[in-house]
């Protein structure tokens, strides 16, 4: 029996979100999520994820980022509302500054422990936190067209997202060590090319048949074709501290997913990317981020990042004027200037020479970016910091940032 693509007849959205519960005091991770997930059991976009230390929150299907936005700052603001309540904080990265992966508790579910039984040393180090994309694809052809030509832009949506240069209390100097770390999963990083819808069936059939899978929600690489959703789903980005960039992401990656469709419909021949230069440039973006240079051809022709996303912000702009998000994108013209999370998180580390300091920065990041529009986020529970909250031996407290 075939694997349906249902398909959508508008670009739809829907985004994932992983956020990582924290101890106030300690300021280490701490398995939150289940009790959480007790506080809004009724929610079905409030989930469960491997770690306890970890709660994933899913919009519900939107038309426009604008859809999103209102959706994620209203959902994620009564999220940090309940977590003051009953004593966490919650904070959105790649990766947390210290934690260590020894230290997580497991969610007591059955399909994760099959996977760790399967996976392994692969899953069991698995403490990142990213950010996944669908957009909604009206063809299973169209479909894999995009997936097909989608791993060029990966290095785009990467560098953009990237939040996790801390692992284990060490700077990696990476920019994004959460995806080094995430695509050691089998079928992890960037996807080979599908012929078709056909043979692309064919491989996920006999991957179940052989017992390395037992759904496509088991395939872990940076892009993928979803099947029960009629989207394509992108993988690749870190979780973003702050909404107004997380949004940025979100409005360029449904407007490049429209003109690659587009491009498809028009029946205009596009090569697929050479693996290797995929590769490579993807390397570039894990190490230097927006300040990598990007190889454009097989002759090692090479673009600043910026002049590369600046094309692309050019070549999307009829599209994204076409959506309603032409607005949403200007941020990304902003971060260009800017830097990542990523880099802001360096420079607390190097102002205060405390991680605890960064973990405190991408509590607030979170918690103002989410405030509504023209009011104000939600408030510091009262009496931080508490007779021993201090956060570490470097002495900075919740209230210096």
């Amino acid at each position: 029996m075939g694997i349906t693509f249902p398909g959508s007849s508008e670009p739809t959205i829907g985004v994932e979100i992983e956020l990582q519960t924290v101890d106030p005091g300690t300021l280490d991770l701490t398995s939150g999520a289940p009790a959480l997930l007790r506080r809004f059991h009724e929610d079905a976009h409030v989930k469960q994820e491997l770690l306890q230390c970890c709660l994933e929150l899913n919009t519900r299907v939107c038309l426009t980022v604008a859809e999103v936005e209102q959706d994620l700052r209203t959902r994620i603001s009564s999220i940090i509302t309940a977590a003051d309540e009953m004593g966490y904080r919650l904070i959105a990265a790649g990766t947390h500054p210290f934690a260590h992966w020894t230290d997580q508790e497991v969610t007591p579910d059955a399909r994760y422990h099959t996977q760790l039984e399967r996976t392994q040393w692969t899953a069991r180090r698995m403490l990142t936190f990213g950010l996944h994309i669908h957009v909604g694809v009206d063809t299973a052809e169209k479909a894999m067209a995009i997936f097909n030509l989608f791993p060029t832009y990966i290095p785009l949506m990467l560098a953009l997202s990237a939040s996790s240069p801390f692992w284990e209390g060490m700077d990696t100097g990476l920019m994004s060590a959460r995806s080094k770390v995430f695509e050691s999963l089998p079928g992890g990083g960037v996807p080979y090319p599908m012929r078709n819808w056909t043979e692309f069936q064919r491989m996920i059939r006999i991957l179940q048949q052989i017992g390395t899978i037992n759904s496509i929600q088991e395939l872990w690489g940076d892009v993928r074709p979803h099947s029960r959703y009629g989207t394509i789903e992108l993988r690749i980005c870190d979780a973003m501290p702050s909404l107004d960039e997380l949004l940025a992401v979100v409005a360029f990656a449904q407007a490049l997913v429209v003109h690659l469709g587009d491009i498809y419909d028009r029946g205009t021949p596009q090569p697929v990317p050479r693996h290797w230069i995929v590769q490579e440039n993807k390397w570039r973006a894990v190490r230097w981020g927006m300040d990598c240079r990007l190889v454009t051809d097989e002759s090692g022709g090479q673009k600043r990042f910026r002049t590369v996303m600046e094309e692309m912000l050019e070549t999307l702009a009829p599209v994204s004027d076409a959506l309603g998000s032409r607005h949403y994108l200007a941020t990304v013209e902003r971060m260009l200037e800017a830097g990542p999370s990523a880099a802001r998180q360096r420079r607390v580390f190097r102002e205060t020479n405390t991680l605890e300091a960064v973990v405190m920065s991408l509590e607030q990041e979170l918690r103002s970016s989410c405030a509504g529009k023209g009011g104000e986020a939600a408030a510091e529970p009262s009496g931080l910091p508490q007779a021993g909250n201090t956060a570490g031996h470097h002495g900075a407290t919740w209230r210096d940032f």
